[in-house]
């Protein structure tokens, strides 16, 4: 458990406190985030052959995704807004699970690590809520930061337990 001084978002006396930024170098920030959507097989052969009764729940998906990417800031109390210069939500179909990747890059002082997540989480919610009529059991599990690269810390890389 990281101690308190560690904390970069809190200060003295337990007082919560966005960073100060102003003094970072602007250096390239990449980052790339994951979630499943655990479901029914007969709800991936829906998706796949783009059947539901909402429409194209891909698509609506990957928007989401790239919506809320550009709204972290706005959701997420501490969070420094960000000028991104890409975004990326894929999804893929896989035999129990939709697996959704985000990357999302930008030139500035702090880095893009709560925009990937966000993207995933809400690109997952609205998987969830295009799919929920034709599946209850649905799961969203597994968010999860792969890979950052950019700024003092460096280069970040989930290694595969």
């Amino acid at each position: 458990m990281a101690s308190k001084k560690e904390l970069s978002h809190i200060r003295e006396e337990g007082k919560l406190n966005m960073v100060d930024i102003g003094a970072k170098s602007v250096t390239r920030r990449r980052a790339v985030a994951s979630c499943e959507v655990k479901m029914a097989s007969d709800t991936l052969q829906l998706l796949r052959e783009n059947m539901l009764k909402k429409g194209d729940a891909l698509q609506t998906a990957r928007i989401a995704g790239v919506m809320a990417a550009k709204k972290a800031a706005d959701l997420i109390p501490l969070c420094h807004s960000i000028l991104l210069s890409k975004i990326t939500v894929d999804i893929d179909l896989q035999d129990e699970k939709a697996e959704i990747s985000a990357i999302v890059m930008c030139e500035g002082k702090t880095g893009v690590e709560m925009e990937a997540l966000t993207a995933c989480s809400v690109a997952a919610l609205t998987l969830y809520d295009m799919c929920k009529a034709v599946d209850k059991l649905m799961v969203i599990g597994e968010l999860k930061l792969v890979y950052k690269s950019g700024g003092k810390s460096g280069e970040f890389k989930l290694t595969d337990e």
